[in-house]
């Protein structure tokens, strides 16, 4: 790139890198700062993906290969005494609810579409830009001394993922557990249609979450056949686990100025981070891309992409679903957080009430979807 850059990207994660992808489509000039060395460890996280991340990270030639994105065609989410809510692709008239996607395939397709695009420099330093976006993640050290506040809202719970075999297929359905401690397990299928791997998620209490580590393989897949009625028979545990405390948290300020008159907005969870239970975590993360992306293409043509009036636009039009999606999410957790009668009985009450409420399911459905 010979010319410098118009705006600077810290953090090459998979938000950080969708960003520049989208912007040097619009013939942005783009310097990614990615860490000289990245930890060699197994990573065994996958995420759901809606329609509008899939749609997206399929125009910049970055969606993985169906071995490593698996469509959900149905979802079953149970509560802690019998309560049950269903989703089914068909019946919503779209080819999947979600996509399970691979974690490492997903950064390898997006670092190779990085690789082969003239408008991205990738360097290990920042480089002085217009605008800087920060997309290095909840711990972000660029946010922090920016001085903007992090208000983080910790859960008394860790997650744990892991990978599994199971007995029986999974048939392309995701399955959900809700138990009156406010605990959330999700069995996530990957591997395709007829696959029998899946992806673990599971929330549990911060006490339980170090015994449940510390278990051999043999203790820990009793332990989920216990929490999961054995759904799919018996299942295996195929990778390491791992572990990490949760939050929600929201930057108070997501765009600002740097002492020298140049500007900076947050994107992903350096300006937000949810509960994982509805699996939407990286699905805001893009359309902040998306969206940080549309209001430079859109811009008017005397504006410089580091225009404050253009990053409020920008910030404007997160900030609320962020926050509708925040709310919801801990609004669940806490749900089921409660023992005190009557509110077991009443949630799952509510949640058959919900099950068959095909209008609202719809509306929910396609929020999920991000089709709006």
């Amino acid at each position: 790139m010979a010319l410098p850059p118009e705006v600077c990207i810290r953090g090459a994660g998979i938000v950080g890198r969708t960003l520049a992808l989208l912007l040097a489509r619009e013939r942005v000039r783009v310097a990614l700062v990615a860490p000289a060395t990245r930890s060699t460890q197994d990573d065994v996280r996958a995420y759901a993906l809606n329609t509008a991340s899939r749609t997206m990270l399929e125009s910049l030639r970055a969606w993985p290969d169906d071995a490593h994105a698996t469509a959900v065609r149905a979802m079953q989410v149970h509560g802690d005494d019998g309560g049950r809510v269903e989703f089914d692709a068909d019946r919503q008239k779209v080819d999947a609810l979600a996509w399970i996607v691979d974690v490492p395939a997903l950064e390898r397709q997006l670092a190779d579409a990085v690789r082969f695009q003239p408008m991205i420099e990738v360097r290990e330093a920042p480089a002085p830009a217009p605008l800087t976006v920060v997309c290095e993640g909840k711990g972000s050290a660029t946010r922090e001394g920016l001085g903007v506040r992090y208000d983080v809202t910790r859960y008394p719970q860790h997650a744990i993922a892991a990978r599994l075999e199971a007995e029986r297929p999974h048939d392309g359905m995701a399955r959900q557990w809700f138990n009156d401690k406010g605990e959330v397990l999700a069995l996530l299928p990957l591997g395709g249609a007829a696959g029998r791997q899946l992806a673990l998620v599971w929330s549990v209490d911060q006490f339980r979450a170090p015994d449940l580590m510390a278990q051999d393989a043999a203790q820990f897949t009793a332990a989920l056949g216990q929490a999961t009625h054995d759904a799919l028979g018996a299942l295996t545990l195929t990778s390491e686990r791992a572990a990490w405390p949760l939050q929600r948290a929201m930057a108070d300020r997501w765009t600002g100025a740097f002492p020298d008159g140049k500007s900076w907005a947050l994107a992903g969870d350096a300006a937000h981070t949810v509960h994982p239970l509805a699996g939407q975590g990286l699905n805001l993360g893009l359309a902040d891309a998306a969206a940080l992306a549309g209001v430079l293409k859109d811009r008017e043509y005397w504006r410089s992409v580091g225009d404050p009036r253009l990053l409020r636009r920008y910030e404007r039009a997160r900030r609320a679903d962020v926050l509708a999606m925040s709310l919801t999410t801990d609004g669940l957790q806490q749900l089921f957080s409660q023992t005190v009668d009557p509110i077991p009985a009443l949630r799952n009450w509510g949640m058959r009430g919900f099950n068959q409420a095909q209008p609202l399911k719809n509306w929910i459905a396609k929020q999920a979807m991000g089709l709006r």
